[in-house]
């Protein structure tokens, strides 16, 4: 079987890493695929991306880089996933991974006139994913993690809106038939988001927010897991 390919484009707190292991780890775990199946491309140190020809399906993962900064392996990769799509790859983008493709295909993406989105947050499901092959796996209304500046503000010519939060009504799309774009964090556990919420208190208090409330408020949910079990599923790598 064609190996599924984790895109790296950043990484997690060097305390959380030591832990719990970084973002590939969470996922491979999220997915409940078999590890040998999976493949990593860390792009911002310079890996190689394979022809999407030779892939089952890709994950691009989230980063606290920006995708208005346009770096250089930003960029590449933003090519890249344009010919993934051209041979319809199956396709989930996560957090920068969402404003990445976003990006790539037209769509707008810059800092968050409604502020910072971080903690356990409810999702609601756009009409469209009543019917969406992934999304409707989801209840109409969802909690999941969440921590990111920069939202798509405007969607892709074309793309179907999936869910929106109070504060980012792009919070997913789709782009074709399986490429699938997420603003939320389906690989985190109220754990994880604590952490970051700790890490961040500073600059959450400075933006008016409470981080000890946002730490109190942060609870498990399984709809994390169960998108990507089914994403999993829709790539080929699952019941």
């Amino acid at each position: 079987m064609k190996p599924l390919l984790i895109v790296k484009v950043g990484q997690t707190l060097d305390a959380i890493a030591r832990e719990r292991g970084d973002f590939e780890t969470w996922f491979v775990d999220g997915l409940g695929v078999d590890p040998a199946q999976v493949r990593v491309a860390d792009v911002r140190r310079g890996d190689a991306l394979p022809n999407p020809t030779r892939l089952g399906a890709v994950l691009v993962t989230g980063s606290a880089a920006m995708v208005t900064d346009r770096a250089p392996w930003s960029v590449r990769t933003a090519s890249w996933l344009q010919g993934a799509l051209a041979v319809e790859l199956p396709l989930l983008g996560v957090c920068y991974g969402h404003q990445l493709l976003a990006d790539a295909l037209g769509g707008l993406v810059g800092p968050n006139p409604r502020g910072r989105e971080i903690g356990t947050v409810e999702v609601r499901r756009a009409p469209a994913a009543g019917k969406d092959p992934l999304l409707s796996v989801l209840p109409e209304r969802f909690q999941v993690q969440n921590t990111h500046v920069e939202a798509v503000l405007r969607l892709p010519a074309g793309a179907v809106r999936l869910a929106a939060s109070d504060q980012d009504e792009n919070h997913a799309f789709r782009v074709g038939e399986r490429a699938w774009c997420v603003q939320f964090h389906p690989e985190m556990d109220a754990a994880i988001i604590r952490r970051y919420i700790q890490a961040r208190a500073d600059a959450l208090r400075a933006e008016g927010l409470d981080p000890d409330a946002l730490s109190r408020s942060a609870q498990d949910t399984p709809h994390g897991r169960t998108l990507l079990r089914r994403f999993a599923s829709l790539a080929g790598y699952g019941p």
